[in-house]
């Protein structure tokens, strides 16, 4: 059976593997290049198309292609 000072030293490798973990994987997040928001920006860049439309209490707004207000 295991001991109490084994399940100590298993619990705090497991949890400081946890924490390498988690150090990691944001580290990982926060150096990835995200592709699509590059090519959201080139995309949006490249488009110059906008419309301007007068909503009915008289004020304009501008609005891409997919009608989303800028």
């Amino acid at each position: 059976m295991i001991s109490d000072g084994d399940l100590y030293r298993l619990a705090i490798f497991l949890g400081s593997c946890a924490m390498m973990m988690i150090v990691l994987y944001h580290f990982l997040d926060v150096n990835a290049s995200d592709e699509e928001t590059s090519q959201n920006v080139a995309t949006k860049s490249s488009k110059s198309t906008e419309s301007t439309t007068v909503s009915s209490s008289g004020s304009a707004a501008a609005t891409t292609d997919s009608g989303i207000a800028n």
